[in-house]
């Protein structure tokens, strides 16, 4: 197999694997309007806003219409949930502590911790696909 070929499959694999989130915040709203910030109302309703915005990127970059948009896009949200719901929760903030056990809520932060890099890793990525990767600049040139 060439190796431009086997390459060329993580145009289509790192979008997709966003599928993994769709299937969380539509399978346990629960676990995703537990991630909103307690400043926000209607929690159950930015999960499945949320869940609406995930399945349009992941329709842009797989088909290639306004993918640089949708990747940047997707940076953006991606950072922002590291800075407004796993940085706050790493330190201790917006996690219901009333029944935890100490050593369950440093497990918990240590958690939110490993989500805020990860955030940060997957915003890079996603800046770097909209660089590199993406096709569409009729709205980011």
């Amino acid at each position: 197999m060439n190796m431009n070929k086997l390459l060329n499959i993580g145009r289509y694999l790192f979008p997709l694997s966003f599928i993994l989130y769709v299937g969380l915040h539509m399978g346990k709203p629960d676990v995703g309007a537990s991630f909103v910030p307690d400043y926000l109302p209607f929690p159950y309703f930015w999960n499945y806003f949320t869940l609406v915005c995930i399945l349009a990127f992941i329709v842009s970059a797989v088909s290639g219409k306004y993918d640089k948009l949708a990747y940047f896009m997707m940076a953006v949200y991606v950072i922002l949930m590291a800075l407004l719901v796993h940085l706050p929760r790493a330190m201790g903030q917006e996690i219901d502590t009333a029944t935890m056990l100490p050593a369950d809520l440093a497990r918990e932060q240590e958690l939110e911790m490993v989500n805020f890099f990860r955030n940060l890793m997957v915003t890079g990525a996603l800046l770097g696909f909209a660089k590199y990767v993406a096709k569409d600049n009729r709205v980011i040139g």
